[in-house]
């Protein structure tokens, strides 16, 4: 019987050659040497004492720099309650649209100016608040206001995700400052209906 050949097995040496300078794209070279060159020159602030550990000294980033530090604890997500909401529409009532740091800072903390302004176009309906700069009402005139909104979006085709969107003829904001005019005016006769009352009981009084 003949003996088997014990078979060995010898590893294969894999030789992996490194690209060479030829092999490098030089375009793409070029641009990454310029974020280098602008990363040295510009991150690295000596004024600031946090920037000096931002980049390393041939110009790469120190992924660390961007790391969260350990023991860091996540922001807990916020979360709009009915009861940010009513806030919302009484700092609209009290400040009026646009004074959402005053609303911010005096009724919800936790929510910036931009969050406010975001959460009102939502609550009223139209993207653009430039109209309604100034402008107060509690929850009824808002609600008011947002179905206006609505029904001028649906006949023009711009209610977009909940709020009206400008169109590029100009006709959603000629009906919409057609509405203003008329809002103003409606105001200024009511005023002047209470001031004619006013001078009414007046007389009365006297002639008492």
């Amino acid at each position: 019987m003949l003996a088997e050949e014990s078979i060995v097995e010898h590893p294969v040496e894999v030789k992996v050659e490194e690209p060479t300078n030829e092999e490098v794209d030089p375009i793409l070279h070029e641009r990454q040497e310029w974020i280098k060159h602008m990363r040295l020159k510009f991150c690295i602030r000596p004024e600031f004492e946090i920037t000096k550990t931002m980049i390393h000294e041939d110009g790469t980033l120190n992924q660390d720099y961007f790391r969260p530090p350990k023991g860091a604890k996540p922001e807990e997500a916020r979360k709009w309650t009915d009861n940010d909401k009513t806030l919302l529409i009484q700092g609209i009532e009290k400040y009026g649209i646009g004074h959402f740091t005053e609303i911010s800072r005096e009724l919800l903390p936790k929510w910036s100016g931009n969050d406010l302004r975001l959460k009102t176009i939502r609550l009223i309906g139209r993207q653009n608040l430039q109209l309604y700069k100034g402008w107060k009402g509690n929850a009824d005139d808002i609600s008011r206001q947002f179905e206006k909104n609505k029904e001028v979006g649906l006949k023009y085709g711009t209610w977009k995700q909940g709020c009206l969107v400008y169109d590029d003829d100009g006709l959603v904001e000629q009906e919409l400052l057609a509405m203003k005019r008329s809002d103003t005016a409606t105001s200024a006769d009511n005023e002047d209906s209470e001031v004619a009352v006013d001078d009414d009981v007046e007389m009365e009084d006297a002639i008492r």
